[in-house]
């Protein structure tokens, strides 16, 4: 099985632990904002540590990024902030694994963004692919209570949030290409390390600004914050070092497994229940990332 596959199955499983302590952290007395910042506060400074330590270990100096890194890395950094918001946001509206379902629209638009923005083009068998996730996902995208419809609040959160996400993942694709020619594992961890400096700084300024006192609340909790950093550092981690090796598209197609995560979650934690057309929609989005791992892997 090849490397990126390996690391996207293990980046979807973080962050699926992550939606879940962040789905918590909102029970717990903290905003939206208060529980996207906890994403990255602790995230940041271990990414650094990390990279630092890479560095150190192998002997690589400080690389002159390529032209385009900081523009990379901020619009991957700012689409997922925004995007993280808006994930959080939609749990208080829908179903714990159907509300995350509303997102995974991303994977076509990263395969759009992906031969605007970096010129990497889609196989036909991978738009087949991602057709039958696409499937799955709109199965997975109605049912009833608040913002049952398609095109109510929870369906515009969903698509925006998946809309961003594909744009950071480009972003962050782009970031690792800039740092060529270093060893792929080098430049996932920089361009991370990079991506958290600058979210945390943005986000930290933005509560201070729209809800004074939110960082001090956040760091009261830290004992459940910082599991929400770590996790999500290790999820970035897994991506950012899929897409230094593999066309975002195909990355973020495969990343569609994290709904077959959230289902075991919305079952075994969350005590939600699924019904057949969302059980049909979740067996779709498996056939997806089978073929991608057969067409791909």
């Amino acid at each position: 099985m090849s490397l990126w596959v390996i690391f996207t199955l293990a980046a979807a499983a973080m962050q699926t632990v992550r939606f879940m302590l962040q789905k918590q952290l909102k029970g717990a007395g903290l905003s939206t904002g208060g529980a996207t910042f906890a994403r990255f506060l602790f995230a940041a400074p271990i990414a650094c540590v990390l990279a630092v330590l890479t560095l150190a270990a192998t002997g690589t100096p400080l690389p002159a990024p390529g032209p385009g890194f900081a523009t990379y890395v901020v619009l991957g950094a700012t689409g997922q902030i925004v995007a993280t918001f808006l994930t959080v946001a939609l749990f208080s509206l829908r179903n714990f694994a159907v509300g995350v379902a509303f997102t995974k629209t991303e994977t076509v638009q990263v395969a759009l963004f992906s031969a605007v923005l970096l010129g990497e083009t889609v196989r036909p068998e991978g738009w087949v692919a991602i057709g039958i996730g696409l499937a799955g996902v709109l199965l997975l995208s109605r049912g009833t209570g608040a913002g049952a419809g398609f095109f109510g609040r929870a369906a515009i959160y969903g698509v925006l949030a998946g809309g961003l996400f594909g744009l950071s993942a480009i972003g962050y694709r782009g970031a690792t290409l800039a740092l060529m020619p270093l060893p792929f594992f080098v430049r996932a961890l920089l361009a991370l390390a990079a991506a958290t400096v600058f979210q945390t700084l943005a986000m930290g300024l933005w509560l201070a600004w729209r809800e004074p006192g939110e960082i001090g609340r956040v760091l009261a909790r830290w004992r459940r914050t910082v599991f929400v950093g770590l996790t999500g550092m290790l999820g970035s981690l897994g991506w950012f070092a899929a897409f230094s090796l593999q066309n975002a598209a195909y990355v973020r197609a495969l990343g569609q497994v994290e709904i077959v995560f959230t289902l075991i979650a919305s079952a075994l934690v969350f005590r939600e229940r699924l019904t057949g057309r969302e059980g049909l929609g979740i067996a779709l989005v498996v056939a997806s990332v089978v073929l991608i791992v057969l067409s791909f892997g």
